[in-house]
């Protein structure tokens, strides 16, 4: 599968002076589109369309430097349709203008090409399910957060801290179904989840009913298929993050008769009693059958 992601990105390079064709490389890569954009942010932490953007920019502050062209001829060899456009995007990422890259001595910024490998570190294999459920709703606290790939995201810790135990307490009495108790639900809005894009986060059960209580939001989820990874004491909250990667960079291109599509994500995490950094439970996440 990394082969062809690496394949996929030799396009970038091919057609740095045309719009990016995503859809080509999700083919390259035999993924949706969604799933390709998915999966190029969470291995690299940033958008496909950001990359393409300070991969252009990188070749294009050489160019300005170099001298040998004109600015206008350099903005619209890598896709910019005015020499304006073009400045406001270079001193996005380089920090100064085209003209002051030309004096001397100026420093630029430089996104280098992306390769990915794979490295391999023990022999877990990691186990799964596939789940078909009726159409149900998730109720609870909602807050809207900055995506954050790795690592604390303090706005959710922050918003989980300030739910009282009586909201814990109703979402118990909710839940009636899998997964069970209070569940973490993500709901991005970014195609391409970018870092810091707009997240809607519950604190929710899976349940029947369908009204929300006062202080908290239904949010109706149709019937479908779920992929589901268990997982036994992992460290929390970066191996756990690193579901994510497994799944869109491994699972869903060793498994083609599924894809990943867009709805919410379910985390149901419960914490060791003896190392509260451990956490053992269940990543659910929406899936469709390939056509």
């Amino acid at each position: 599968m990394l082969d062809r992601l690496n394949e996929a990105l030799e396009r970038v390079e091919r057609d740095l002076d045309t719009p990016v064709d995503v859809a080509a490389m999700a083919r390259t890569t035999l993924t949706s589109e969604y799933h390709f954009r998915r999966m190029f942010s969470v291995l690299s932490g940033m958008s496909i369309s950001e990359y393409v953007r300070r991969r252009r920019l990188t070749l294009a502050g050489a160019e300005v430097i170099e001298g040998r062209d004109t600015l206008l001829d350099i903005a619209v060899r890598y896709g910019y349709g005015s020499a304006e456009a073009f400045g406001r995007a270079f001193r996005a990422m380089h920090g100064i203008s085209p003209g002051e890259a030309r004096g001397s001595g100026a420093a630029l910024n430089s996104q280098s090409r992306l390769a990915f490998r794979l490295t391999v570190e023990g022999n877990t294999t990691m186990r799964y399910r596939i789940v078909e459920k009726d159409a149900f709703h998730l109720i609870g606290p909602k807050a809207r957060v900055p995506l954050v790939h790795e690592g604390v995201n303090e706005p959710m810790v922050e918003f989980v801290k300030g739910i009282p135990d009586s909201a814990y307490e109703r979402i118990e009495e909710l839940s009636d179904q899998e997964p069970r108790g209070g569940v973490s639900v993500t709901v991005t809005h970014d195609p391409d989840r970018r870092e810091g894009s707009d997240v809607d986060y519950y604190v929710a059960a899976a349940t029947s009913e369908t009204e929300a209580p006062e202080g908290m939001e239904a949010l109706e989820v149709p019937a479908g298929t779920w992929v589901v990874f268990p997982f036994q004491k992992y460290a929390f909250p970066e191996a756990i993050q690193r579901i994510w990667v497994y799944a869109g960079a491994e699972w869903f291109p060793s498994n083609p008769a599924y894809q990943h599509k867009h709805g919410p994500e379910l985390l149901s995490v419960e914490y060791d009693e003896q190392d509260q950094n451990l956490a053992s439970g269940e990543l659910w996440l929406p899936a469709e059958k390939a056509v």
